[in-house]
């Protein structure tokens, strides 16, 4: 079972997501590795927009192979270079997401794995058996 929180003894979510989700009972994880703006053809959009939704749709391909769904996300973590105009972030993570609020870290880094990358994101899953 899964269990979200925000406990009243600390400050209210600043965005869309949940301080804590305590994972009871017997259950299957699913842990990937940082996802990036990358589509199955190598193509890496010089956007950083575009390769935030590139991304998250790369999560969203690894859940379904794992025959999961977003609603199984409990953490992601997301690495992002550059400017990235917040209320487009948020709206692009905020459709992916819908109503579902896992626990959330952003981080703003001087760079990733190769220059042409300006997103990664990790991401956890936990569907009950």
């Amino acid at each position: 079972m899964k269990i979200s929180r925000n406990p009243d003894t600390v400050h209210n979510p600043v965005a869309p997501y949940v301080h804590q989700i305590e994972v009871t009972g017997p259950n299957r994880w699913l842990t990937l590795s940082g996802q990036l703006g990358m589509g199955i053809d190598g193509n890496v959009p010089e956007n950083p927009l575009e390769q935030l939704q590139l991304a998250l749709k790369n999560i969203e391909k690894n859940l379904d192979a794992a025959e999961m769904e977003i609603a199984d996300l409990t953490k992601m973590v997301f690495y992002l270079v550059g400017d990235f105009e917040a209320e487009q972030r948020r709206k692009i993570i905020g459709d992916f997401l819908g109503e579902h609020l896992p626990c959330t870290t952003m981080i703003y880094v001087v760079a990733l794995a190769a220059p042409q990358f300006k997103v990664e994101i990790d991401a956890w899953a936990c569907k009950e058996i």
